[in-house]
């Protein structure tokens, strides 16, 4: 039978019925296991040392408090460093001396009170302004 359909005639009690048998398709696996395909964060540096920033600008995202924020740099409730002021980064390398009052230092540097530690900082230098001013009215 090379037809998707078959027919089948049977007799029943002197009355034909006619039966048919449609095509049908079997059940499909399960999705339970599926290879779920999570789309990174792409945590860290968003702008490296020497680049011009606008205020606002994200200078780098963070979990864990990696980088810490420095002169004109914020630090966000999720660990976001952000440019407070225009200017120049520049990236150092300080001893740590944290506010032992703040929830994130005291969850990740609990028991280090005693230690050196030492973090890298995010910093903006403003532009400096300019010096060119005109003389309106003497005192």
């Amino acid at each position: 039978m090379t037809s998707a359909f078959s027919s089948y005639t049977f007799k029943i009690n002197s009355v034909f019925k006619e039966f048919i048998r449609n095509a049908s398709k079997k059940t499909g696996g399960s999705t339970k296991n599926t290879n779920c395909k999570v789309k990174p964060k792409h945590r860290g540096w968003k702008v490296q040392d020497g680049h011009f920033v606008q205020a606002g600008h994200m200078l780098a995202t963070q979990l864990k408090p990696r980088f810490h924020p420095g002169l004109n740099v914020g630090f966000g409730r999720n660990g976001t460093l952000f440019a407070m002021e225009a200017g120049r980064v520049v990236v150092t390398c300080e001893k740590f001396e944290p506010n032992w009052e703040h929830t994130w230092v005291q969850r990740i540097y609990g028991g280090r009170q005693q230690q050196t530690i030492l973090k890298k900082y995010f910093n903006i230098i403003p532009e400096p302004q300019h010096n060119r001013f005109k003389l309106i009215d003497e005192v």
